[in-house]
């Protein structure tokens, strides 16, 4: 063969090379990080393998042996996991965003993500919706100059945030922006507003439309007005998420409704933080398997849970949902009342299907609630006693602890109940459509966000199940934990681009040590940070780099299907 022909083809089968190349020839390509030397856990619940991870741009950008690669930073994970970043799928973190945009407790737990609005959404917003929270924006010191999502999304992109975030439209909010806080069904015209309300909200970006049947005016709420929101929501390509009518004695009903309201609007369900209360304490088997038929017979419905045995709400909520009418500061008033005290003890102490009765699900009574925050700074020094404690210091019966405390605190106190078995958390957390949530705002050990006593899950949720679930227990697999953090939260999400290691999906990673890895957060000490973080990537960009927190505010705001761009 002549040499010039030699050479031709020489040239001509190394442009295929170049043209066919795995990363690992790429000697000469730049990427901003690589991570080299893991064991790759890639979210789908598969085994781990050996590979290093390129990020380039924000997004992943090989996956392989990139031993010949450059980057302007390389991290060495011999020994460690490397995992998509954890989806929070109930976080509340939209105005504690605001305060400390970093959410140091999220991130020292490898969130990455996390979805929020829990029946009470932060938009929509007006001055009546303003005023009845008026509480809390000014315990966290917040102005709400915003009334739309999209206002507020501009807001929280402005500043900047640690996590990425995407929320539900309430159908609280909806209901309160149109109805006020009445105890009555709507009107046809009203029902008509709230659903142009939540097709607004799904358009300038909500994941969905979620409840919080539990919380007043929430309760005052049909199934049938639900069933018309959620076909709106699903006309725009969002899921229905719920806080269940009732999660105690009457949570059979409440999944019998949940499932209705999933087949009726043909929307995919998820419930939030499963959980077996009341009368159900111990008998988890029961509602797993009731979703299960649900499951089987057509209906998409998965759940979410905090693998804790204490749950932490508003104090108010030990109150029954008629003495709400009106709002707080009609509450307050009818607690003032003699007569309509005797009616709220009286329901406080009768079973009743009606309504979720947490003082007869919590264990020990008085002795199983916890103070866990306060707006009036002079109640500040029962923040993490037990009511039975304040009862006996202000000697009167723990009902009227709860009803007084409420006065002075003007409603505005959270509390920590324990009523939950370890049987029937581990159940829950077993089931292969459970994904993980917090159910906490996003906090900090310090400035004033770090003076409130929250739940430790705010802290530890994630790690904790590292720890306890999947190294001491054996209760999961490793694979299958990250599965559930990333992968099972993004498929319900429909967060198509995010929960798996995969070239070009978003650069969300952490890497830590599973050995090591653990909560640190209790209930007598909760304000302090997961450990064993080494390194965590929010669209690329480290959060955490060496195990230290960064300035980096690289978060996203995680729109749904329907949102226009406009």
């Amino acid at each position: 063969m002549p040499i010039f022909i030699r050479t031709a083809c020489m040239w001509i089968v190394a442009a295929i090379g170049l043209l066919t190349a795995t990363p690992s020839s790429a000697a000469g390509v730049e990427y901003d990080t690589i991570i080299r030397n893991g064991h790759i856990i890639d979210g789908t619940g598969s085994p781990w393998y050996a590979a290093d991870v390129a990020v380039k741009d924000g997004r992943i950008a090989a996956i392989g042996n990139l031993a010949d690669a450059h980057a302007r930073q390389v991290i060495d994970a011999h020994g460690l996991v490397v995992a998509p970043g954890f989806i929070d799928m109930l976080g509340q973190s939209e105005i504690t965003l605001l305060v400390d945009p970093h959410v140091p407790s999220k991130i020292f737990q490898g969130i990455t993500t996390e979805i929020t609005g829990e029946g009470e959404s932060v938009a929509p917003l007006d001055a009546e919706m303003i005023r009845q929270r008026q509480a809390a924006y000014a315990h966290y010191q917040v102005t709400p100059d915003w009334r739309t999502f999209e206002q507020y999304f501009t807001r929280l992109q402005k500043q900047g945030m640690g996590i990425n975030v995407g929320t539900y439209v309430g159908a609280t909010s909806v209901r309160e922006m149109v109805m006020g806080y009445k105890n009555r069904a709507p009107t046809p015209d009203e029902l008509k507003q709230m659903q142009m309300l939540v097709a607004d909200a799904m358009k300038q970006g909500a994941l969905g439309l979620s409840t919080a049947l539990e919380y007043t005016p929430a309760p005052y709420a049909g199934t049938d007005e639900l069933i018309a929101l959620a076909k709106v929501a699903a006309r725009h390509g969002g899921i229905y998420a719920t806080h269940m009518r009732n999660e105690g004695d009457a949570e059979m009903a409440a999944l019998d409704e949940t499932f209705r309201i999933g087949r009726e609007a043909d929307i995919p369900v998820e419930i939030f933080h499963l959980k077996a209360t009341g009368n159900l304490k111990g008998k988890m088997a029961q509602l797993i398997a009731r979703i299960d038929a649900a499951r089987a017979s057509g209906v998409d419905v998965a759940a979410d849970t905090y693998a804790y045995t204490a749950w932490q709400n508003d104090l108010s909520a030990f109150i029954p949902p008629w003495a709400h009418d009106g709002g707080n500061l009609k509450l307050i008033e009818r607690l003032k009342n003699p007569a309509t005290r005797a009616r709220i003890r009286k329901d406080m102490l009768t079973p009743s299907d009606a309504w979720d009765n947490e003082w007869l699900a919590a264990i020990e009574r008085a002795h199983g609630i916890m103070i866990g925050s306060v707006d009036n700074k002079a109640l500040q020094k029962y923040v993490g006693k037990r009511v039975s404690e304040i009862a006996a210091e202000w000697h009167e019966d723990p009902i009227d602890t709860i009803c007084d405390f409420l006065i002075k605190d003007n409603a505005a106190t959270s509390s920590v109940v324990f009523g939950m078995q370890e049987s029937d958390v581990e159940l829950a957390l077993k089931q292969s459509w459970v994904s993980i949530d917090t159910d906490y705002e996003g906090t900090s050990p310090d400035g004033l966000l770090g003076k409130d006593r929250p739940h430790p899950r705010a802290y530890g949720t994630f790690p904790r199940i590292l720890a306890k679930y999947v190294r001491e227990q054996k209760l999961l697999t490793l694979p299958d934990a990250i599965r559930k953090f990333s992968a099972l939260a993004a498929q319900r999400e429909h967060l198509t681009d995010r929960g798996v290691l995969k070239q070009g999906m978003w650069a969300d990673i952490v890497v830590f040590d599973p050995e090591t890895i653990r909560d640190v957060a209790t209930f007598t000490d909760p304000n302090q940070l997961s450990v064993g973080m080494q390194y965590v990537l929010v669209n690329g960009v480290p959060v955490i780099d060496g195990g230290k927190m960064t300035d980096a505010l690289p978060g996203a705001v995680l729109r749904g299907p329907a949102y226009s761009g406009k």
